[in-house]
């Protein structure tokens, strides 16, 4: 049984607001959820009118873009939703639920794309060069706008990175896309249609398994990326009166928030509210964490498990 002869403890919040500042409201997802979906109807009728796989990959991979910025829109407002009883911390984790289903949804229209592809490569169709082109460098315009309603807010959280990569990527493709078309209409060879499509899937691929990759992190509660755990534990043992840092945990609370638990050794005793604040207030501002909650103990007991190798 661990044991202290004195122990204070002390909990402080110390909200980081400064990502709010560069999100998309709710009248950016709705301008870029309508300008997208009525684009993949267009690019989905051209694709079966002019017979190219190309456009309906990419009709395919747009559509994922609408569930996502779907997603990403009611995790928004799940996250904004205050703390209750029974959800102390609030909803804010719902926006790492929806960047873990965008990764997924986005990887299961991939394969589905893919699978048409390499039937396309034996059985290779007919295509019109020109729709592809005209409808691609609409597409072009339309995903460049989009993404533009989410570059301020794409560095401080993981979904409105992911809804910019999207719609960066599809304009790219959109490009790659008109490319293909140029080059249909010049050569008439069938097989360049089918070619372009496995490009597209491989790049929307390769793209995307940062955001799969960082999404699971975040769902497994791995320190953030950005943070440097060794330099967190620096910088609190560095701290006047602090002679041993234990039971040291980060995590993300949402795809914008992050929160700290540590236990401080302190044999001077409880140093007072103004100590926890101004700790709060450098770590939100070094290091990103802005939910801090510290347990101050005047006496390490070598014995305590929270101490031991096994536990950070």
């Amino acid at each position: 049984m661990c044991e202290t002869q004195a122990m204070s403890g002390g909990h402080d919040h110390h909200h980081h607001r400064g990502h709010d500042r560069g999100s998309p409201r709710g009248a950016g997802f709705a301008i870029a959820v309508a300008l997208n979906l009525a684009f993949v109807v267009v690019e989905v009728a051209a694709g079966f009118i002019s017979g190219s796989l190309a456009l309906i990959a990419d009709a395919g991979h747009n559509l994922s873009d609408v569930l996502s910025l779907l997603l990403a829109w009611g995790a928004s407002v799940l996250a904004a939703r205050p703390p209750s009883e029974r959800f102390t911390y609030g909803l804010k984790s719902s926006s790492i639920l929806a960047a873990i289903a965008n990764a997924a949804l986005l990887w299961v229209a991939l394969g589905a794309i893919l699978v048409e592809t390499i039937r396309r490569f034996s059985d290779p169709a007919p295509v019109a060069g020109t729709t592809m082109i005209v409808v691609a460098a609409f597409g072009i315009a339309i995903n460049g706008c989009s993404a533009l309603l989410f570059a301020r807010g794409r560095q401080a959280d993981l979904n409105l990175r992911a809804a910019f990569q999207h719609l960066l990527a599809d304009a790219a493709v959109s490009a790659g896309v008109v490319l293909a078309g140029i080059a249909v209409m010049l050569t008439g060879a069938r097989w360049i249609d089918p070619v372009t499509s496995l490009v597209i899937t491989l790049v929307i691929g390769w793209g995307s398994w940062g955001l799969l990759r960082d999404a699971l992190k975040m769902g497994l509660l791995a320190v953030p990326e950005g943070i440097d755990q060794g330099k967190v534990r620096s910088f609190l043992e560095s701290q006047p009166g602090v002679t041993a840092v234990h039971d040291l945990h980060i995590w993300p609370m949402s795809t914008t928030e992050n929160a700290i638990t540590a236990h401080l050794v302190m044999p001077g005793g409880f140093p007072g509210d103004k100590f926890l604040h101004d700790l709060a207030h450098r770590l939100e501002h070094e290091f990103g964490i802005g939910h801090p909650t510290f347990q101050v103990e005047t006496l390490s007991d070598e014995g305590c498990a929270l101490v031991s190798e096994g536990v950070v």
